[in-house]
């Protein structure tokens, strides 16, 4: 009798677990460069390949996978009364790679010179990038920053002289010189300069958890650290600034340092 009451009781805590656990609710496509939208019970806690995630009080959370991301990740959660591992099987994605030989050495590397220049403004990007609000904007949707023929897209890479240069992370938008930009989703500037030696004028906005866009190449930069802007309102204009041979926004998205794929969060390009 002990040991048929042991097991009903095994029996239902298992039951109860998995069904704490069935609460939470993934979004998002699973393969590389995709972003993951969920919400939790109260008190979940989550953890991603050993890295725990920020649960918003109404349950909101995010993450997302780079594009070199491996095959499989995994999402600990330990909700109110029960605890689950899942594998998430993550697709893989094929990229376009193009090569190109016979290039002058001043085309496939920058002046010693700017070097350090980079350096230092790479460092303060990525530190806007790390900021961890507790906004849930990303939970919302979003909306094409611009409108035009799409002129790069994620994933894309260049072999320069046999030398393989850094992929292409974001989706590049080809429209004329002072056409406005959007705000995609709301968001906090945490970033906004005139004058980035590779991508002229750059403003970041975090969405919050770490999710934020990235937008390059900007001929009039119209916003200011710490500004709130709405889903929609205008962030600055289209240009040609920096390394570019032609006026395109360049968008990116991030979750922290995992960069992800913008055409992913939006819908096909009307």
């Amino acid at each position: 009798m002990r040991g048929g009451l042991a097991a009903i009781l095994a029996a239902l805590a298992g039951a109860f677990s998995l069904s704490a656990a069935a609460d939470v609710v993934l979004r998002g496509e699973f393969v590389q460069g995709g972003l993951i939208v969920g919400t939790a019970p109260k008190g979940t806690r989550l953890t991603l390949d050993g890295r725990e995630l920020r649960v918003a009080p109404d349950g909101h959370f995010a993450f997302g996978f780079g594009r070199d991301h491996p095959a499989e990740a995994r999402l600990a959660i330990v909700a109110p009364g029960g605890e689950e591992q899942r594998r998430l099987a993550i697709a893989r994605r094929r990229y376009d790679i193009q090569r190109i030989d016979g290039l002058p050495s001043a085309m496939v590397a920058p002046p010693p010179a700017l070097v350090e220049r980079i350096k230092r403004e790479a460092e303060r990007i990525a530190a806007a990038r790390k900021t961890d609000r507790g906004d849930t904007a990303f939970a919302r949707g979003f909306i094409w920053p611009v409108k035009g023929p799409i002129s790069g897209v994620y994933g894309s890479q260049r072999i320069l002289n046999g030398e393989p240069r850094q992929p292409h992370f974001g989706v590049d938008v080809a429209a004329p010189t002072g056409t406005p930009v959007v705000a995609p989703q709301a968001g906090e500037v945490t970033f906004a300069e005139t004058d980035i030696y590779l991508t002229g004028g750059t403003v970041i906005l975090d969405h919050g958890h770490g999710i934020s866009s990235t937008f390059s190449h900007l001929a009039a930069v119209e916003v200011r650290v710490g500004q709130r802007l709405a889903q929609g309102e205008r962030l600055g204009t289209v240009g040609a600034t920096g390394r570019v041979t032609g006026a395109h926004l360049d968008w990116r998205l991030n979750w922290f340092t995992e960069r992800l794929d913008p055409q992913l969060v939006v819908p096909p390009m009307e």
